[in-house]
Formats: C-alpha cells, sequence, structure tokens
C-alpha cells in the first residue's frame, strides 16, 4: 500500500520520520535530532529515505508534525517545501487536538503529550479514563478523563538519568541499560549495580505513580505507553496494558484524517 502522509514526531533527541495511509502506519524511520542539520540536509534525507520505502511520490497529500523543538520546525517546513513540494500542518497549531485541555496554561503543554493522549482516546474509546506514560529525554504521565487532557508528570528519562550520573559522578561509568534479568540483583560489580538500579529503580517508580494517579481518576482505566524504554519495563512488569511504539506517530495520522476539512 502506497503512503499518503509523511509524519514527524520531532523530539529532544531524536526525529521519528512515519510513512501512513488512512488506515495505519505502514513503516517509520528514526533520525538523531542534529544541530547540524540544514532544511537542504534534512530535505536529501527525507528523499533518501522515501526511495528507500518505494514512496510513489505523487500520492503523498501532506507532512503532519508534533514537534518539542521550535527552532527546528522552520527547518523543517522548508524542507518539505523545497524538496517535496508539500505542505507541512503542525499539531496543534494547524490541526487542533479534540480534546478539552485543563491545563493551567493551555499553550505550555508539549505537543507530543497532547498528540498521545488523543491517540490513546481514539484507541480506548470505551475506557473512562487513560494514563499514556511516555519515555524519551524525559518521561510523561498524560492522564485523560472522558475527552478532557487533565494534565500529567513530567521527570528525567533513564538515558537522562544515565548521562547525568556519569557527567556527576567521576567513577561511574556510562553503561548499556538492556538487561535481561527479571528481578534486581546486589550488584557485585559497578556496572551491574547502575544497570539493576537504573532498570528496575523506574520500574518501581512508574508502578507506584500509576497506581497513585489512578486513584485519582474514575475506572475502568487503561494505561498504554510508548517510546524506547517502555518494552525494558514490560517485560519485567505488567503495569501497562498496552505498549504502542508508533502511537505518536498513529495520533498524527488519526487526526489529520479527522481534521482535514478545516486545512
Amino acid at each position: 500500500m502506497q503512503p499518503e502522509l509523511l509524519l514527524f514526531d520531532i523530539g529532544n533527541t531524536s526525529i521519528k520520520v512515519g510513512l501512513a495511509n488512512e488506515r495505519h502506519v505502514l513503516t517509520s524511520y528514526t533520525l538523531p535530532a542534529n544541530a547540524g542539520h540544514t532544511s537542504d540536509s534534512l530535505g536529501l534525507t527525507l528523499l533518501s529515505l522515501l526511495r528507500h520505502a518505494d514512496t510513489d511520490m505523487a500520492k503523498l497529500k501532506a507532512c503532519v508534525a508534533s514537534s518539542v523543538v521550535p527552532g527546528f520546525d522552520p527547518l523543517l517546513r522548508e524542507a518539505v517545501a523545497r524538496y517535496l513540494d508539500q505542505p507541512l500542518y503542525c499539531a496543534p497549531d494547524d490541526l487542533p487536538i479534540p480534546l478539552e485541555n485543563r491545563y493551567e496554561r493551555p499553550s505550555e503543554v508539549g505537543a507530543d503529550r497532547l498528540v498521545g493522549a488523543f491517540a490513546a482516546r481514539r484507541l480506548c474509546p470505551d475506557a473512562a479514563s487513560l494514563l499514556v506514560v511516555d519515555f524519551g529525554t524525559a518521561v510523561t504521565f498524560d492522564c485523560v478523563s472522558g475527552q478532557a487532557y487533565l494534565g500529567g508528570l513530567i521527570f528525567p528519562g533513564p538515558a537522562t538519568a544515565l548521562a547525568a550520573l556519569s557527567r556527576e559522578a567521576a567513577k561511574l561509568p556510562r553503561v548499556n541499560l538492556d538487561i535481561r534479568a527479571q528481578e534486581p540483583a546486589p550488584g557485585r560489580d559497578t556496572t551491574t549495580s547502575i544497570q539493576h538500579g537504573l532498570v528496575f529503580g523506574f520500574v518501581c517508580m512508574v508502578e507506584g505513580l500509576t497506581q497513585r494517579l489512578k486513584r485519582q481518576m474514575p475506572g475502568p482505566i487503561k494505561v498504554l505507553a510508548t517510546g524506547g524504554f517502555a518494552a525494558s519495563i514490560a517485560r519485567v512488569s505488567p503495569v501497562f496494558d498496552h505498549v504502542l511504539p508508533a502511537l505518536l506517530l498513529d495520533g498524527l495520522r488519526r487526526l489529520y484524517y479527522e481534521e482535514r476539512d478545516i486545512l
């Protein structure tokens, strides 16, 4: 099936690029959020991705993005206009998100959080409330009840915590957090101590915060997770009902097809 949309989930560490049609996100790629990008380098990279995916450029209808990096947005807009001859629609500015935003200052909520909340609501229409956990540079917990976005929590992500630990403690190395243990064990070397401390520390934090937040929302409640570390948590804990790596891209896809009449 040929894609009609080019989707961008622009984060602080990486850019997820997806290709979608009206029914599905068909495939995705991850690019570094490189400060050295120019509109030309970005446009040429996108052309390469589209060739790799064997995309019929004539069938592309639009580019849709959510971004938490304002300085990147003009580069992307220029790149898709020059190299793809496509409009770029950004959520929520161009594509309003159909949830009541109960933040005290609604404009302060990251677009990625609102798109994730919207996608979760569309995927779980029968749940009274939803909790969306997104693992990126920061971990965010976002609460949805009915058709209202209630707000949430933000704290450093696993990679951010690990980088801070190795930066601030001279004798502690950066380690790989991909472990196979099912339970924490007393580490008998520094690497194992850091690995088990961080991985199972995040497991316990996610479990504890999930339980505390669920007590404040009407049920039944579904817990959805996305982002790179979600699968590591799910491997050792049943805290999530669903792990959806493409949740934000799917939210952008759904948003475009629901709201395209206003464009």
